[in-house]
């Protein structure tokens, strides 16, 4: 209930003054009611690898994606009103979807930025001011919290930026796996060393979530979380375990590298895909529609 009234409250901020408040609300409740009810999920995190080979993007190569990817993240980040970055937003996100992507599995997915950028407006909209102005202020202490036009305007735009980067993130993350990610970056001439804490990195969140996963289970098994206080000495137990855990479990995986004599960079088999003309067509297409929107609005 607490997600539903803040998302509302945050939603309401960004519209009041734009729309009436009532449909402001309406649509800030909404919202938070869906991030609610389809929030974010361990298990479809596990999936993502998954969820990118089985994706009908699959078979673009993934150099081609990587590029036009990033050059739509540049676009968001160069945007001055954010229109053009909503519509991209909304064009990925259908693409991604209907690349055997479910609806409810990007959904789940979004809720995580999509808090982050809930929490982090609200720094953006509400002021304090010595004096009452702008279009709604409320009285606290000797000032007022204070919510002005230029406040939503900065905030509309960063997160219009914000949601536009973020489903360029999700296209390449969920139509390519990370082995094929690596490859291309390696092939763009990045770092070894990048990649390969790249890898380790991405290979240990998932070990670690696994590890906690069935921790948690364990716990929940046995009665630990029913109270406030057993929850939080439950809770305490769990993490300082899973810390020492994460040491063994890390010291076991440099044991198994040594014993496998990686003694220099990680390598995977990946496909070679053939870079089709008609990829980098509809890529450049969205790529100089994109600049074409940003630079007439800018």
């Amino acid at each position: 209930m607490l997600i539903v009234v803040f998302t509302a409250f945050v939603v309401w901020s960004l519209l009041v003054g734009s729309i009436p408040s009532a449909g402001a609300i309406f649509v800030g409740a909404i919202l938070g009611m869906m991030l609610k009810r389809h929030g974010h999920s361990h298990a479809v995190a596990l999936q993502v690898d998954y969820l990118a080979r089985h994706s009908r993007f699959s078979v673009v190569d993934p150099c081609v994606k990587l590029f036009f990817c990033m050059g739509l993240v540049i676009l968001c980040v160069l945007s001055q009103t954010p229109w053009p970055p909503i519509v991209l937003f909304l064009l990925l996100a259908t693409m991604t979807c209907a690349g055997g992507v479910d609806v409810r599995v990007y959904w789940s997915v979004l809720t995580v930025p999509a808090l982050f950028l809930v929490a982090g407006t609200v720094a953006m909209l509400w002021t304090y001011s010595p004096v009452s102005s702008g279009i709604v202020y409320v009285p606290l202490g000797k000032g007022y919290l204070v919510l002005e036009y230029a406040s939503q305007q900065i905030a509309r735009l960063v997160a219009a930026r914000a949601l536009g980067s973020v489903s360029c993130l999700y296209f390449l993350s969920l139509t390519t796996t990370m082995s094929e990610i690596v490859e291309a970056m390696r092939r763009f001439h990045f770092p070894p060393v990048v990649l390969d804490l790249c890898i380790l990195i991405y290979r240990y969140i998932f070990l670690l979530l696994v590890t906690f996963q069935n921790m948690n289970h364990a716990a929940t098994s046995r009665l630990g979380f029913v109270g406030a206080g057993r929850s939080i000495r439950t809770a305490g137990i769990l993490y300082g375990n899973l810390l020492a855990r994460s040491f063994r479990r890390a010291q076991a995986c440099f044991d198994a590298m040594e014993s496998r004599c990686c003694m220099e960079h990680i390598q995977f088999y990946t496909r070679k895909d053939t870079v089709k003309i008609s990829h980098i067509a509809v890529g450049t297409v969205l790529m100089c529609a994109m600049a074409i929107a940003v630079l007439y609005k800018g």
